[in-house]
């Protein structure tokens, strides 16, 4: 078995790679590059390898950079089948016509406003090519072992993160290997913890925070702060937010300070069609999180749901204190590009940043406290507030990985290290060599290894 790395290498966007067996090849996730712009642009570029050959597609879970590719890959020629869970197929049919629909608009936008350097500007996918891809899906249940040939199969175990995120083993020619995917945290507030694998010859592991500790700071404790520091104010809270975990997760911890009496009855707007949708699926799926059906229900309801888009212009109208909820996360697209359009300029608001933001994005730039930020392609003033939700990560920290992995009952011949930044890639190599004395590597864009 051959395994080639087209992603996630060097960065933590745009997850892709390739299994090669005597007979057949397969990819394990095929997400979209995402943040700096000479990663965007290979979005754009023919891959590597024919997608006429890939037999069948494996994903750990929905999130863009690791499923977003997949309508350029069956537009290309793919024609197998798409295996996951079934909730990140249920978050897939949002995600991606949702994708879609966002480099649509961008492209009309663009030409509309002329700021591309393409004439015209055109969309990575469209919304009927996002659709033709959802044809393919296959949902397969955790545990679950599934023959792709008479020689390989595989089988998905939860790993915590967001609704559906799977860890994919998968063995052929006598040899497994494990994508761990995203791994959740151990004690989430609210996700079920990564379950524990099993033996496996090869590991190919995420190291997003493989050089950084997650704030021992309760995110309820700093979003009570905030929020009551910026009401008193007589600001507005935006607050981006990944559609899928990231809304769930600040929905629950507002839900919670309000029970609670400690922050004001402020409105809540959930302005993102996709986080609505995501977040009735969060109360379906209450077998992979903490909370009770009712309790998920009643977390699902404490915000108003912002649908059309006259419904989302009509909040810049409103001049007293609210919390708006809207993707993307790293301020990328979506909706929240219009909301941060139009308090930015004003210092009593905040722009309260809840996840990873990869370098070269906006979210990024917004935290470094650059003053002015390119929108719309236009330059605009930051002066409302810029803070970070600290402790509110989906993903393990590095301890929290190297603890994951001393309960594996071997250690594996080699990990490859992936999904990172290179300074956090190298971080995790060292831990998982000094603290586990595992056998690690980073691969590069590209490389190929014989298993």
């Amino acid at each position: 078995m051959e395994i080639g790395f087209y992603g996630a290498v060097g960065t933590v966007t745009g997850s892709k790679y390739l299994l090669k067996t005597a007979h057949h090849q397969f990819m394990v996730d095929c997400g979209l590059f995402q943040g700096m712009k000479e990663l965007r642009s290979r979005n754009w570029k023919t891959l590597p390898f024919n997608p006429n050959s890939i037999s069948a597609v494996i994903l750990t879970h929905a999130h863009i950079d690791h499923s977003g590719y997949l309508p350029l890959l069956v537009k290309n020629g793919f024609s197998g089948k798409i295996y996951c869970s079934p909730a990140t197929l249920d978050l897939c049919q949002i995600l991606l016509p949702d994708s879609a629909h966002l480099q649509e608009e961008e492209a009309l936008r663009a030409n509309r406003f002329g700021y591309s350097k393409h004439h015209p500007a055109l969309p990575l996918y469209t919304i009927e090519d996002a659709n033709r891809a959802l044809e393919h899906f296959v949902a397969v249940p955790f545990g679950k072992e599934f023959s792709l040939t008479d020689d390989c199969h595989f089988r998905l175990q939860h790993a915590g993160h967001i609704l559906g995120a799977s860890t994919v083993r998968v063995e052929a020619e006598l040899t497994s290997i494990l994508f761990s995917g995203d791994v959740g945290r151990t004690h989430d507030m609210i996700m079920k913890p990564p379950t524990i694998i099993d033996p496996v010859d090869y590991l190919v592991l995420e190291s997003t925070y493989g050089n950084r500790l997650h704030s021992e700071e309760n995110p309820l404790d700093q979003m009570c702060e905030i929020v009551n520091r910026v009401s008193e104010r007589g600001g507005v809270l935006l607050i981006p937010a990944f559609a899928v975990g990231r809304a769930q997760n600040v929905l629950y911890y507002l839900y919670t300070l309000k029970q609670k009496g400690l922050i004001p009855d402020l409105p809540i707007y959930l302005d993102s069609p996709m986080a609505i949708s995501a977040t009735e699926l969060f109360a379906r799926y209450d077998n992979e999180h903490h909370l009770s059906h009712n309790l998920a229900k009643a977390v699902c309801e404490s915000a108003t749901y912002v649908n059309t888009v006259e419904e989302s212009k009509a909040l810049a109208k409103i001049t007293t204190p609210m919390i708006i909820i809207s993707a993307s996360g790293m301020v990328e697209g979506g909706r929240v590009l219009h909301h941060l359009q139009n308090l930015a300029s004003d210092p009593r608001n905040c722009i309260l940043l809840t996840g990873y933001q990869a370098a070269g994005t906006r979210g990024a730039r917004l935290l470094a406290a650059e003053p002015r930020i390119k929108l719309f392609g236009q330059e605009i003033a930051i002066a409302a507030e810029v803070c970070e939700l600290v402790n509110a990560s989906a993903h393990a920290d590095y301890a929290e990985i190297i603890e994951w992995l001393k309960k594996c009952p071997k250690a594996p011949r080699k990990v490859f290290i992936a999904h990172g930044e290179k300074e956090a890639a190298l971080a995790m190599q060292e831990h998982v060599m000094d603290e586990l004395g595992w056998d690690a590597e980073i691969p590069t864009y590209g490389q190929l290894y014989t298993l």
